[in-house]
């Protein structure tokens, strides 16, 4: 009865809607119809909360019982914030499918905290949403081995540190909020909202496929009084000589300021690295569609592509951030800091395909990036290395010139770079499986930006409709 009632009013909704001025912003609800890569994924369906399948979930024990192999349960409702740091967790929850994470070693909150990685291993059929919003902190979700998956309206907080002991390489902890592997197929990650990580934000490797990332929110530190970067550079200030790489950035022979360090810090190194390693044969499977993303102070990988297909349309890709960020360092700074084997820079990198990767991106925008178009990140001389790569009508702004076009237009700023370009063409199909509507990227910073834009909470929506996919 309530989804006869449910589709009454949408209908009725609908021809309100059709009355509507074409420019006035409201978002008809098959604005967030699933599309892309991973179509056709139903997770764990549309239940009654009071199917035995549906699980409320207030604490980490009833997320372990929930997401238990062979739990059958098919929808698990998120109704609160969850610490999940492995410190933070009840002895009941200290079992498959949580497991102890890399001990952090500087962060304040996350030495008390502990991190903890959260397996979704074997599933087939599973939502996991939230009505409000509710935030998952200090733990990182695997998903292997599953298909049908879907998470919407979740936001990932709390998961990154200061990386002393690879002297700011950040190659220790391997902490990423997502990462789907284990030839996982089926995945869609919607409407939720990514805070600064240690690594990765969401990677996809070992031939996972059908994959889409739709309407959410990437972004680096806010810099803020009690932000999480802040709470870490203050710690730190407190106690140089314990921090031998940031004592040397604060001390006379470099001379960054605790708040030079601070906006420095904040930008988000790496997002989406889809494939692993190198030339696996197993990377030729990996498919992912990222729509209506919005990108801030991302410094690389939006996505980084090694073999297989990647498409991406309406999103935003805005560095503004990370240029004023890079402005303060100096050429006579960043010496003394490689000098000393340490990595303390930006890097402001967008797109990327390598491998023989097939990256199409279309109708987006790239604000102050750059490189927004990579081709290569090994030998520009060895064409194994290269990928293809094509922007389609994106507008790019840098440096106050903007470009409205294509990557092949000529002098286009959105050539790839560094090797020799070629010619985009579909790795294993001639056009795209699926269907789907763009929007006019002159207006797409505005739409992903405003009250019912990309990120999570956005939405008051009915438990229906987040686990509904049309």
């Amino acid at each position: 009865m309530k989804r006869v009632i449910k589709w009454m009013i949408w209908a009725c909704l609908a021809v309100i809607l059709s009355t509507l001025p074409f420019n006035q912003t409201v978002h008809a609800e098959n604005n967030y119809n699933l599309t892309g890569f991973a179509q056709g994924t139903t997770g764990g369906g549309v239940l009654e909360e009071t199917d035995p399948a549906y699980k409320k979930v207030y604490n980490a024990t009833d997320l372990a019982k929930a997401l238990k192999k062979g739990s059958n349960v098919k929808v698990i409702e998120i109704m609160n914030d969850l610490d999940l740091g492995w410190n933070e967790l009840p002895s009941s929850a200290k079992t498959s499918p949580f497991s102890q994470h890399n001990t952090p070693l500087t962060h304040p909150v996350l030495k008390e905290s502990g991190v903890s990685k959260l397996a979704i291993d074997s599933f087939d059929g599973l939502t996991i949403f939230s009505k409000n919003g509710s935030k998952i902190k200090h733990a990182g979700i695997i998903i292997k081995r599953s298909k049908n998956i879907i998470i919407r309206n979740l936001e990932f907080d709390e998961l990154w540190e200061w990386d002393e002991s690879t002297k700011g390489d950040y190659d220790r902890n391997d902490w990423d909020y997502i990462t789907i592997e284990g030839a996982s197929e089926g995945v869609w990650i919607d409407h939720s909202t990514f805070n600064k990580a240690y690594d990765g934000i969401v990677d996809v490797k070992k031939g996972s496929n059908g994959v889409t990332i739709s309407w959410s929110a990437f972004k680096g530190d806010d810099k803020g009084s009690n932000s999480w970067v802040t709470q870490q550079i203050n710690a730190m200030e407190k106690n140089k000589a314990s921090y031998p790489m940031y004592g040397y950035l604060r001390s006379s022979a470099v001379g960054l300021s605790k708040n030079d360090i601070i906006d420095i810090a904040a930008g988000q190194k790496k997002s989406h690295l889809i494939g692993a390693s190198s030339f696996a044969s197993d990377n030729a499977d990996l498919e992912i569609t990222l729509h209506h993303n919005y990108y801030e102070n991302i410094q690389d990988r939006i996505p980084r592509l090694r073999g297989g297909n990647a498409h991406a349309y309406n999103i935003v890709m805005n560095n503004t951030g990370l240029v004023e960020a890079k402005n303060r360092i100096t050429s006579s700074m960043s010496k003394a800091i490689k000098s000393k084997g340490y990595h303390f820079t930006v890097t402001n990198n967008g797109a990327i395909s390598t491998e023989g990767g097939a990256l199409l991106l279309e109708k987006s925008v790239i604000k102050d990036v750059t490189q927004p178009m990579k081709n290569n990140q090994k030998d520009a001389a060895d064409s194994s290395y290269t990928g293809k790569i094509l922007a389609l009508d994106t507008i790019y702004s840098n440096d106050g010139d903007t470009f409205r076009g294509d990557s092949t237009t000529s002098g286009s700023p959105l050539a790839p770079e560094p090797a020799p370009a070629i010619t985009f063409s579909w790795n294993g199909f001639s056009k795209l499986p699926y269907s789907y509507s763009t929007d006019d990227p002159a207006n797409l910073i505005n739409q992903l930006t405003a009250s019912d834009g990309a990120g999570a909470g956005k939405l008051n929506r009915s438990v229906f409709d987040w686990m509904d996919t049309k």
